[in-house]
C-alpha cells in the first residue's frame, strides 16, 4: 500500500511457449524463470498481493512455492498463441473480484520475462504514478539503434531514410532520445484498467530503464544472453538485481 493505495501484482504465465519450451519456468541461474518476477514482487515496500494467472498445474506449484497466490487456474482459450493480453489480465481481474473478494486501486502487470527489473524499479513507478495522479504507466528505455538513422529500400532499388522530410543527424549525441516499450512494468488504476481495457488510452506516464535491467526474454538467444548477464553481474559484484 502507497498512500493509502492498495495494489495487486499480477504475473501471467501459460504453460506453452513456441520459442522457449517451458519458457516460463525455465531454469536461470538455478531458479526457474518466474520465480524472478515473484520474489521481487515480495519484495516491494507496497505491493499488497501477488496473484499468478496459469493454465499449468507446474506453473501454479511453483509459483506459490516462491510466495504467489493462483487462487484460479486459467482457461485453455485464453492461454493459446493467438489469446490477447488484455483479455488475460481482464479474465483475471474478474476471478479476483468475483472468487478472491479482494479489489484494490491499482494493478501492476509483471512479466515473468523480464528478470532484470528489481523492487526499486517496481517501488519508484508506483510512486510516479500515484504522486503524479495519473492513469497509467508503462516502463520504456532508450533503443538501441535510432530511427533517424535508418533506412529503406524504395521502389527503384535505392536507400531512402526512413523518417523522411525530417533533419539529418551527423552526430549520435544530436540524436533526439527513442524509447521503446520493454515489458517489465505496467501500471493502471483498477477501474480505468476495466473501463479501458488498455494501458495506453489515456495519459500513460513512461518510467525509464536502462537497457541492461530492459532485456526481456523470448527467444533460446535472449536465454542465452540473460545467463551471461547473470554471471557476468555477479563476477564482477556490480548486481543491480535485489
Amino acid at each position: 500500500m502507497f498512500k493509502r493505495k492498495t495494489i495487486l501484482a499480477l504475473v501471467p504465465a501459460r504453460r506453452g511457449s513456441k520459442g522457449i519450451p517451458d519458457k516460463n519456468i525455465k531454469m536461470l541461474n538455478g531458479k526457474p524463470l518466474i520465480a524472478y518476477s515473484i520474489e521481487v514482487a515480495k519484495k516491494s515496500k507496497y505491493i499488497d498481493a501477488i496473484i499468478v494467472s496459469t493454465d499449468s498445474k507446474e506453473i501454479a506449484e511453483i509459483s506459490q512455492k516462491y510466495g504467489a497466490e493462483v487462487p484460479f487456474i486459467r482457461p485453455k482459450e485464453l492461454s493459446t498463441d493467438s489469446a490477447k493480453s488484455i483479455n488475460v489480465i481482464l479474465h483475471a481481474m474478474n476471478c479476483i473480484e468475483n472468487n478472491v473478494n479482494k479489489k484494490c486501486d491499482y494493478l501492476i502487470l509483471l512479466q515473468s520475462t523480464s528478470p532484470f527489473r528489481d523492487s526499486t524499479d517496481i517501488d519508484e513507478s508506483i510512486e510516479e504514478i500515484i504522486n503524479k495522479e495519473k492513469d497509467a504507466l508503462v516502463s520504456v528505455c532508450e533503443v538501441s539503434e535510432n530511427p533517424y538513422w535508418m533506412e529503406v529500400i524504395d521502389e527503384e532499388g535505392n536507400l531512402k531514410y526512413f523518417i523522411e522530410g525530417e533533419e539529418k543527424y551527423d552526430r549520435r549525441q544530436e540524436l533526439p532520445k527513442i524509447y521503446i516499450f520493454n515489458g517489465a512494468i505496467y501500471i493502471a488504476k483498477w477501474e480505468v484498467l476495466k473501463k479501458d481495457k488498455s494501458f495506453y488510452e489515456r495519459e500513460c506516464l513512461p518510467f525509464v530503464m536502462s537497457k541492461e535491467k530492459s532485456l526481456d526474454i523470448d527467444t533460446p538467444l535472449d536465454f542465452e544472453f540473460a545467463e551471461f548477464l547473470m554471471k557476468w553481474i555477479k563476477r564482477d559484484e556490480k548486481s543491480f538485481l535485489v
